[in-house]
């Protein structure tokens, strides 16, 4: 687990937030006195894996869609 005091966290806050996004912890200190330790929210987000094209053909229209979906008299 890596410490830093507020000061070298703030300006070194993009190698921390780094850290902790491959997984790491980091403790912050003030004036060397361990205050809050900041740690991953969740695990990566998954890959999406669906495939584009895999329902290809598995729909079938059976009406004409330039018609109206009901009759006039319904509105």
């Amino acid at each position: 687990m890596k410490s830093a005091n507020i000061a070298e966290f703030k300006s070194h806050l993009g190698k921390y937030l780094a850290i902790v996004e491959q997984g790491g912890k980091v403790q912050l200190c003030r004036r060397n006195i361990p205050m809050a330790i900041i740690i991953p929210s969740k695990a990566k987000a998954t890959v999406n894996k669906t495939q584009l094209g895999c329902g290809t053909g598995s729909v079938v229209i059976v009406t004409d869609l330039t018609e109206p979906a009901c009759l006039p008299e319904d509105w």
